[in-house]
């Protein structure tokens, strides 16, 4: 039986997606928000940048960047493929780079709050 790298792959691709559908329309709504000029009292500059100079925050903040990036890598990946880009390899080489440069530099930003 052949080894299949696709649990590397699915797994961070379905904890993307669902990070992506569970964290993404709270960050539009409180955005939306914030623009309005309407920011909740927890919300405040202060206490978000206490959050993301913590140990915690930059994990969470770090978990949602980097699996929303690797999860849209995947889905980028699957719509060239069926769009006739068959350049596979080329293909998932590009967009996983991509994913992985975006987390660095995630992991860079955060590590200097």
């Amino acid at each position: 039986m052949a080894k299949s790298h696709k649990p590397v792959v699915w797994f961070p691709f379905a904890a993307g997606g669902t990070v992506i559908a569970f964290c993404i329309p709270v960050i539009v709504l409180l955005t939306s928000m914030a623009a309005l000029g309407h920011v909740p009292d927890g919300l405040g500059y202060e206490r978000m940048h206490a959050f993301a100079a913590g140990a915690l925050g930059k994990l969470v903040i770090f978990s949602v960047v980097a699996l929303s990036l690797w999860s849209s890598a995947h889905r980028l990946r699957c719509t060239c493929f069926d769009f006739g880009l068959r350049a596979d390899k080329v293909v998932a080489t590009v967009l996983y780079l991509a994913a992985v440069a975006g987390s660095v530099a995630t992991a860079v930003y955060l590590l200097r709050i």
